[in-house]
C-alpha cells in the first residue's frame, strides 16, 4: 500500500469534520415534506457510567445503514434518541456518595450522546429525550392518571373512563369510601394490598418479570414474598388481546413465542363443588379436563383464604395450620423450589365428587399457586406434580390415558411410570374413549359443558403489573391519600409533580421510600375543606417511561400534550424497530399493554406501536479459562508461541473462550478505543461485515484490518493516490462494458439487500466490486454511484469523497443511484456438462441460446475435454429451462 494512499484516508481529520457540518447544518433533522415516511426506532439506552463498548453501536449502526439508505431513497425518515434516565443505579450511586441521582445522570447521557455522535449515527438530536426530566415524565405521570382514571369494560373489550362505570345503588348509598372501593376494583390502575418480590439489597419491591429464579434481574441479590400496600396494574384484562394481535405485527417468532408463554393462556372448566358434611361450596378450575373422572384427590394453595374455615374445630386444626405457617414463611423467603421439594398436610376433609368416582380427599399442598384459576384443583395421575405428590404421600391414583404399547400400559397402569403423552389413548369419558389426549379435549369439554356439569373457562398465567418501587429516582406518582381514608388523583393542569429534595436517598428498613422524608412535599392540605393528606411515597417503576417514549419522540417540546394528534396519526407506528431479544416480556409487553389503552381511549391510532421488529445478536469478546473453569481475565492471558495461550502469572494453559464483555473480565472493547485508532467508518463497517445481524459474534481485534484496507483502498479508488483531487475518469461511452455492469450489480446488490436488513453482505458486495473493477477505466458517474452506496456504512468518507467529486451537496442526502435493468443481466451464462452424474466440463454461452444450439455447443465442447466423446443430440438432455440459473446439460448416453 503506497504512501500516498495511508497519508490520503486520514479518519482523524475527515470524521470531526463531516461531525461538524452534520451538527451545523441539522443534515439529519426529520423532514416533514408529506413524502412516504418512515419512523425508525432504537431501544433506547440506560445512561451507565461505563459508557459505550463496542456491542451497544451493533443495533444502532444498522439502524443508521437504513435510516440513511430510506433519506436517500425519498422518505421523510424519522430517527430519533434519547435515554431510559430513571433507574437504581443512578440511585444506588446516590445512596453511596450522598450526590444527586441526576446529577451523574446528567453527566453519563452527555458522554453518552457525544460517544454516538463520534460513531456518526444520523439521529434527530433536536428529539432528544430523557425520561427523568420533569417536561418528559409530565406525561408518564399524564398517561398514569387515564391508566387510574379508566376500567375495561369486558362487553366492549376496551378501556373507558371510570366515570362511565355504573355503580350500584346500594354501594352509592353507602357512601364515598364504598363507592371508591368498587371503583378501585375496576380501575386499571389500583391501590391495594399484594403480596410482593421484596428485595432487601435493593430497597425495593420488583415485578415478576425482574425476578429470575428467585434473584433479582439486576445485580442478582436475594428476593422474599412481603405483603405490602401497592400500586398494580390490570395488565391481565388485556390478556387475550395481547395474545391474538400478535399476529398483526412483524415480530420475530421466538418474541412472539415468549411472550405467548408468559402470558399463559389455557382453555378448561371450571367444576362447581361442595365440601362433604360442611356448607362450603367453591369452584375448581381444571386445565387439563379430559381426566376429570381418574381424578382422586384435591389440594388446595397453603394462602387460600378457605383454610381455616376448613379445619375450624376439627382434630387436625392445630397441625394443618401450624403447617400453613410453616409453608407461607418458606414461600417467603423463596428458599425452597415448591416444584421440586413438594410438601403437603391432609386436611381432614373431602370434597363431594358428583361423578360417581369416589369423593375426594382435599390436601393442603405448597406447590399451588393462590391467585391462578381458583386456588384449589383436582388432581390425576396425568399431571406430573400430581402423580409425584401422589405417590410421596401414598394417595391412590387411577388411570385416563394409556400409551398403545402394552408393556408401557402395564407400567402406567402400575404407576411405575408418569405418562401423558400426545398419542396417549383415552379411556374415558365415553364419549372420548379411544381418541388421543389432545383430540378428546375438546370433546370432553363439550362433554362437561352441555351435561351441566361445570362451564368453559379461560385463565392465564400472566399476572398483574406490580408498579410501585420504593425508591426516590423515580417518577412520583400523582396520587393523594387523605386523612379520612379517601384517595385522590391530581388533575393533569398539576402536572409534573416534581420530586422534591430529600435528605438522603436510602430507603427505610420498613421498605418506605425516601419521599416520606420530603416532609413539606409530603403534607397536603385541601385549600376548600382542611382536610389533611399525604402524597404518595412510592415512585413509578423504570419501565413507566420507556413505555411510551417513541410517542414523545414524535412531539417532544408540545408544553401542551404529550403528542400531537396529527403526528401520531402521521408517523405511527413505528416501521422498524430493533433491540435486544432480553426485553421481550419486559418493556415490549408493557409497552404493548399501555398503547392499547391509549387507543381504546382515542390518543393513538394504532392497536400496536411496533409493526416490525428485529432483534440484534450480542457482540462478545474473547475471555479466558484455567483448567478448573474459572475465568481468568484477559490482560493475563499471552500467546504461547505453540498456537495456544497460557497465564503470564503461572505460566498454566489457557483456553480462550467467547463470552459477555464484562469489566471484571477484562475484555470490554470501548467504542472510544477503536475510533481513536481506526476511525468510526471502520468500526461501523466491521460491526456490520462480522455476520448476520441478528446473530451473535466474537470481537476480533486481528479481523478488523480488513476493513482498514476496504476503506483505504474505497479512498484511492475514487481519490486516487493524490491527497487532492481524484482520479483520472473516462467519458461514459469509452467506460468498459463489465465496469458498467459491475457498478450496476452493486447499486441493485447493496440497495435490494439493506431493504432485507441484510447489512454484511453489501460490504462484500463492495469489496468484490472494487477487485472487478481494478484499475480499469472509469467515468465519474461510476465513482459516484459507488460513493453513495458506501455513504450509509462509511458516511465520513462518503462525504468526503462525494465533495472531492465536485459535487457542494452533502453525500448523505443525495439520492439513492439508478441502475440500468440493461447492465444487470449477464451477458453470458456458464453450463455445467454432466457425464454419468459427474461434471466434465463448463461451457459459457448466452442467457437467449436456444436447445438445439446449446446442444451443438455442448457435442463440440465433449471432443475438446480430457474425457473426449462422442454424442449425437439425441442423447442430451437439457436441464432447467434456458432463462433460469444455474443451467445443466446432462449427457445419458455415449
Amino acid at each position: 500500500m503506497s504512501d500516498n494512499e495511508q497519508r490520503g484516508y486520514t479518519p482523524k481529520a475527515i470524521e470531526p469534520k463531516w461531525q461538524k457540518y452534520w451538527e451545523a447544518h441539522k443534515s439529519f433533522k426529520t423532514a416533514e415534506t408529506g413524502r412516504p415516511k418512515v419512523y425508525v426506532l432504537d431501544m433506547f439506552p440506560y445512561p451507565s457510567g461505563s459508557g459505550l463498548h463496542v456491542g451497544h453501536p451493533l443495533g444502532y449502526t444498522a439502524t443508521d445503514i437504513y435510516s440513511r439508505f430510506k433519506r436517500m431513497k425519498g422518505f421523510d425518515v424519522l430517527h430519533p434518541m434519547g435515554y431510559d434516565a430513571f433507574g437504581l443505579p443512578a440511585e444506588q450511586h446516590a445512596v453511596n456518595t450522598g450526590e444527586h441521582p441526576g446529577l451523574i445522570t446528567e453527566k453519563n447521557c452527555a458522554n453518552f450522546t457525544a460517544q454516538l455522535k463520534k460513531i456518526g449515527l444520523s439521529y434527530d438530536w433536536d428529539r432528544e429525550v430523557k425520561t427523568c426530566t420533569p417536561d418528559y415524565y409530565k406525561w408518564t405521570q399524564w398517561i398514569f392518571l387515564k391508566l387510574y382514571n379508566s376500567w375495561f369494560d369486558e362487553t366492549l373489550n376496551k378501556a373507558c373512563p371510570i366515570a362511565e362505570l355504573t355503580i350500584p345503588h346500594e354501594v352509592k348509598g353507602a357512601g364515598i369510601l364504598a363507592i371508591q372501593e368498587y371503583q378501585a376494583k375496576h380501575r386499571l390502575a389500583f391501590y391495594a394490598d399484594a403480596m410482593v418480590n421484596w428485595c432487601p439489597a435493593l430497597g425495593t419491591v420488583l415485578a415478576n418479570e425482574e425476578v429470575i429464579n428467585g434473584r433479582s434481574e439486576r445485580g442478582n441479590h436475594e428476593v422474599i414474598r412481603k405483603p405490602m400496600k401497592q400500586w398494580i396494574l390490570r395488565i391481565t384484562k388485556y390478556s387475550e388481546r395481547l395474545l391474538s394481535e400478535l399476529n398483526e405485527i412483524d415480530w420475530p417468532e421466538s418474541i412472539k413465542e415468549q411472550q405467548r408463554n408468559w402470558i399463559g393462556r389455557s382453555e378448561g372448566v371450571n367444576f362447581k363443588q361442595k365440601i362433604r358434611d360442611l356448607d362450603i361450596e367453591f369452584e375448581v378450575y381444571d386445565s387439563i379436563p379430559q381426566t376429570f373422572l381418574a381424578q382422586t384427590f384435591t389440594v388446595i394453595a397453603p394462602e387460600h383464604a378457605l383454610i381455616p374455615k376448613l379445619v375450624c374445630g376439627t382434630e387436625r386444626e392445630q397441625e394443618v395450620l401450624e403447617f400453613v405457617e410453616q409453608i407461607k414463611a418458606k414461600k417467603l423467603s423463596r428458599r425452597h423450589d415448591f416444584d421440586q421439594e413438594m410438601e403437603g398436610i391432609f386436611t381432614g376433609r373431602y370434597v363431594e365428587n358428583p361423578f360417581g368416582t369416589g369423593d375426594l380427599p382435599l390436601w393442603i399442598a405448597s406447590y399451588v399457586v393462590a391467585d391462578y384459576g381458583t386456588g384449589i384443583v383436582n388432581c390425576s395421575a396425568h399431571d406430573e406434580r400430581d402423580f409425584q405428590f401422589a405417590k410421596k404421600y401414598g394417595i391412590p391414583l387411577r388411570c385416563a390415558l394409556l400409551p398403545e404399547d402394552p408393556d408401557l400400559a402395564e407400567k402406567v397402569k402400575s404407576f411405575e411410570v408418569f405418562y401423558r403423552e400426545p398419542n396417549g389413548i383415552l379411556q374415558s369419558p365415553a364419549p372420548a374413549r379411544g381418541m388421543k389426549w389432545y383430540e378428546g379435549r375438546q370433546t370432553v369439554i363439550d362433554y362437561v359443558v352441555e351435561n351441566g356439569l361445570g362451564r368453559r373457562q379461560v385463565n392465564y398465567k400472566l399476572r398483574d403489573w406490580l408498579f410501585s418501587r420504593q425508591r426516590y429516582w423515580g417518577e412520583p406518582i400523582p396520587i393523594v391519600h387523605w386523612e379520612d381514608g379517601t384517595t385522590t388523583a391530581l388533575t393533569d393542569s398539576d402536572l409534573p409533580l416534581v420530586l422534591p429534595q430529600v435528605v438522603d436517598y436510602k430507603p427505610s428498613d420498613s421498605g418506605e421510600s425516601p419521599l416520606a422524608k420530603a416532609t413539606e412535599w409530603l403534607a397536603v392540605t385541601d385549600p376548600k375543606t382542611g382536610k389533611k393528606g399525604r402524597r404518595e411515597t412510592n415512585t413509578m417503576p423504570q419501565w413507566a417511561g420507556s413505555c411510551w417514549y417513541y410517542l414523545r419522540y414524535i412531539d417532544p417540546k408540545n408544553s401542551k400534550v404529550g403528542w400531537n394528534r396529527e403526528l401520531e396519526r402521521r408517523w405511527m407506528p413505528v416501521d422498524l424497530y430493533v433491540g435486544g431479544a432480553e426485553h421481550a416480556v419486559l418493556h415490549l409487553l408493557y409497552s404493548r399493554f399501555w398503547h392499547k389503552v391509549l387507543y381504546d381511549l382515542g390518543y393513538v391510532s394504532t392497536k400496536e406501536p411496533f409493526q416490525k421488529l428485529f432483534n440484534q445478536g450480542m457482540v462478545q469478546s474473547f475471555a479466558f479459562k484455567d483448567s478448573r473453569g474459572a475465568l481468568v481475565p484477559s490482560d493475563l492471558a499471552a500467546e504461547d508461541g505453540a498456537g495456544g495461550w497460557k497465564n503470564l502469572k503461572t505460566g498454566e494453559s489457557l483456553e480462550r473462550i467467547v463470552a459477555k464483555m464484562s469489566k471484571s473480565l477484562k475484555n470490554v472493547v470501548t467504542t472510544d478505543e477503536v475510533i481513536e485508532k481506526y476511525g468510526a467508518d471502520t468500526l461501523r463497517t466491521y460491526l456490520m461485515f462480522m455476520g448476520p445481524l441478528d446473530t451473535g459474534r466474537p470481537w476480533d481485534p486481528k479481523a478488523i484490518s480488513g476493513n482498514v484496507r476496504f476503506l483505504k483502498r474505497a479512498y484511492s479508488f475514487v481519490a486516487g493516490d493524490a491527497d487532492i483531487g481524484f482520479r483520472d475518469v473516462v467519458a461514459p461511452a469509452e467506460e468498459p462494458v463489465e465496469v458498467k455492469r459491475a457498478i450496476n450489480k452493486a447499486v441493485k446488490k447493496v440497495g435490494e439487500d439493506i431493504e432485507a436488513l441484510a447489512f454484511n453482505t453489501p460490504i462484500s458486495t463492495m469489496m468484490e466490486l472494487l477487485n472487478t473493477i481494478g484499475d480499469k477505466p472509469v467515468s465519474k458517474d461510476t465513482l459516484e454511484k459507488f460513493t453513495l452506496i458506501l455513504c450509509p456504512f462509511a458516511p465520513h468518507l462518503a462525504e468526503e469523497l462525494w465533495e472531492r467529486l465536485g459535487n457542494e451537496a452533502s453525500a448523505s442526502l443525495a439520492p439513492w443511484p439508478t441502475f440500468d435493468p440493461a447492465h444487470v443481466v449477464d451477458q453470458t451464462v456458464t453450463v455445467v456438462i454432466q457425464i454419468a452424474g459427474k461434471k466434465r466440463a463448463t461451457i459459457d454461452v448466452p442467457p437467449s441460446i436456444d436447445e438445439e444450439t446449446l446442444k451443438s455447443r455442448v457435442i463440440e465442447a465433449m471432443g475438446q475435454t480430457a474425457y473426449p466423446v462422442k454424442v449425437s443430440d439425441r442423447f442430451i438432455t437439457v436441464y432447467n429451462p434456458a432463462t433460469t440459473i444455474p443451467r445443466l446439460v446432462n449427457v445419458i448416453s455415449t
